[in-house]
């Protein structure tokens, strides 16, 4: 029979919490390890940085391919939920918009890193393309409508085609370091915006 803890949470709780938090800081860290190190760096390495043993993350993620799956699964999850709250946060909606962007920009670097995997015949990849487009352009629509709406930027960019726009000018940030996609991306945003009234 089990005993209530001091603070009212059942042994079994207690471990739940334990493991979710321990599946969420090896996710977080493999994603930071993968950018640098790529998507073959050790499984050690990435359980120091998340501060647990190699057995917990062998137990959340049996496979190199579970884990690179559920980093790619997170950041989406990740990038998807921030939409709304900079669009609630925001001073105005071209700034939640440019913030946004910010972070799909981090997000692309990563997933670049993670290219070779998500190139594979492996079946557990197939279904992550269409789980970023379903996640994300629905957010970058919403952005997008509230900046049009708001007067900040013109009507009529698709959220597809601006997604993909900057998804090509990250491609070719891990080969040269002089280049910088992200003064690229300011001015495709900056030509997307209204002039104002003098």
């Amino acid at each position: 029979m089990a005993t209530e803890s001091p603070a009212g949470d059942s042994p079994s709780r207690g471990k739940r919490a334990d493991a979710r938090r321990n599946r969420q800081a090896v996710l977080t860290a493999a994603a930071e390890v993968f950018v640098v190190a790529g998507i073959d760096a050790p499984i050690r390495q990435i359980a120091a940085r998340a501060g647990v043993g190699m057995a917990t993350i062998y137990r959340h993620f049996p496979t190199r391919a579970d884990l690179v799956t559920a980093v790619y699964h997170h950041q989406i999850e990740a990038c998807a939920e921030a939409g709304p709250t900079l669009l609630a946060g925001a001073e105005s909606p071209l700034e939640a918009l440019r913030q946004w962007i910010d972070l799909f920009v981090d997000f692309l670097v990563t997933k670049h890193g993670l290219a070779d995997a998500l190139q594979s015949d492996d079946d557990r990849f197939a279904a992550l393309h269409a789980s970023f487009l379903d996640r994300l352009l629905p957010v970058c629509a919403h952005l997008l409508d509230a900046a049009v709406e708001a007067g900040d930027i013109r009507p009529g960019t698709q959220p597809y085609e601006l997604m993909r726009g900057i998804g090509n000018l990250c491609i070719g940030r891990d080969d040269d370091p002089r280049y910088d996609p992200r003064r690229l991306i300011a001015l495709l945003l900056q030509g997307l915006q209204l002039p104002r009234a003098s």
